[in-house]
């Protein structure tokens, strides 16, 4: 999400189970292993669309495997987000798990040898066949953990991207229309400010306000600049356009009451329970909150992308990894394989998630077509540009610290410019060094 999520924000971690898909017998359905028992874990709410398609992926794999105990836990994301090494290096880890994508996380597990290669299962299975180029860069790292090439160290089932949710009915109510420019959002936002309501919720504590930086940047990027940011083609200037024009508008934004300054301290789920209670008139923030919204919010809501940007944060959503100290592989292998079937990825597409193999015409709701179809223009464009904290490890940190410093105006942009530079410069010098 999920997610700089990556998400994610207070998003709750959930374990859910794999196996064999063609087993009938007690040995097969052991698995080749012989292993017993599949531990796993993964961080969605029960409501989200993940959450949703994965339990009834967990029931399928009891069901074809009879003989197989699935141990179901749910884990914090930030607990993982910040413990993920020493929890699967341990005996007390899953056998499969959901895990945050991209070099500062999953590449830095392939990098350390903490991860199962999964590159022969992903030819033997078909997922190289049923994901996209695009959506195999989260799955691949070289040996150096930079995604984009060398062997499948994941497996992604779902997509996610950042766009603007807003309420239908605070915008009726004010009389605003839904903008199409960026120009057009802050004269949306001016007029909500002129009215006495702060247009724009975001969390200055966990990933929101880091994705809302990045998508201002981006409205300046283009290509080179992602691959320059996320994959060190080149060096990047950070007192410079894009990330000088994304800081220095954020700041703006909060002199302007776009944004307010108590946000510096709230949570993801601060900021999208307030939506949800209708004092939020817009937000900037993932899908991976899509299939919530519409199970608790009472008041009209929709969403749109971030006005005139061509490039947006989002990819291939987290991933499953097999870490390499699972007794269960093989099972966690045919778990992960469930979970990419036509029915599983159905249920994600209906319950407002973004499946990346599913049929369109078995989405049935409106919204969740729209939510699909927007991730398909963005990704048939190349427009994916990933996430702000991914570069590096221990980047989501640097970034929460420097964006509550321009929330709370504690720091001017160049000085959060220059905290979030040096980290960065030194988190792809020592990557380079291999």
């Amino acid at each position: 999400m999920q997610r700089f999520r990556t998400v994610v924000a207070a998003v709750t971690l959930a374990v859910a189970a794999a196996a064999s898909l063609t087993a009938c017998g007690d040995d097969a359905d052991e698995g080749a292993s012989g292993a017993k028992v599949l531990k796993l874990w993964h961080y969605e709410g029960e409501t989200s669309a993940m959450g949703v398609a994965w339990d009834k992926a967990i029931e399928v794999f009891k069901q074809e495997h009879p003989g197989v105990e699935v141990r179901f836990e749910r884990k914090a994301f930030e607990q993982i987000q910040q413990n993920a090494g020493m929890i699967i290096n341990s005996s007390e880890g899953p056998d499969v798990m959901e895990y945050n994508k991209g070099n500062a996380t999953a590449g830095l597990l392939s990098k350390q040898g903490l991860l199962t290669d999964l590159t022969a299962e992903a030819t033997k299975r078909g997922w190289d066949k049923a994901l996209s180029p695009s959506l195999q860069t989260t799955a691949r790292y070289d040996d150096k953990g930079v995604m984009g090439s060398g062997n499948w160290y994941g497996v992604p089932n779902y997509g996610e991207y950042v766009m603007v949710y807003y309420n239908k009915d605070l915008f009726d109510r004010n009389g605003v229309k839904v903008p199409t420019t960026l120009d057009e959002m802050t004269a949306a936002m001016d007029t909500f400010v002129a009215k006495g309501i702060t247009p724009l919720g975001t969390a200055g504590a966990e990933y929101p306000a880091g994705q809302l930086f990045y998508q201002l940047a981006l409205a300046k990027a283009d290509r080179a600049f992602v691959d320059n940011y996320q994959l060190y083609k080149n060096p990047v200037d950070f007192k410079a356009d894009p990330l000088k024009y994304g800081a220095d508008t954020f700041a703006e934004w909060v002199k302007k009451g776009y944004v307010g300054k108590g946000t510096a301290s709230a949570k993801a789920e601060d900021m999208g329970t307030a939506f949800i209670a209708g004092k939020t008139p817009m937000i900037v923030s993932g899908s991976w909150w899509y299939g919530r919204f519409k199970a608790e919010m009472k008041a009209n809501w929709d969403s749109f992308l971030f006005p005139g940007n061509k490039l947006h944060a989002g990819s291939s959503g987290n991933i499953w990894v097999v870490p390499a100290t699972s007794k269960a592989k093989d099972l966690a292998y045919d778990f992960i394989d469930i979970t990419m079937r036509p029915e599983i990825q159905a249920l994600i597409g209906n319950n407002g998630g973004v499946p990346v193999s599913a049929d369109p015409s078995k989405i049935a709701d409106p919204k969740d077509k729209k939510l699909i179809e927007n991730f398909n223009a963005i990704s048939s464009t190349d427009g994916l540009a990933f996430y702000p904290d991914w570069p590096v490890p221990g980047y989501y940190d640097v970034l929460v610290s420097g964006f509550q410093g321009l929330i709370n105006q504690s720091k001017s942009p160049d000085q959060v410019l220059d905290a979030i530079a040096k980290p960065y410069d030194e988190g792809v010098a020592e990557i380079k060094r291999g």
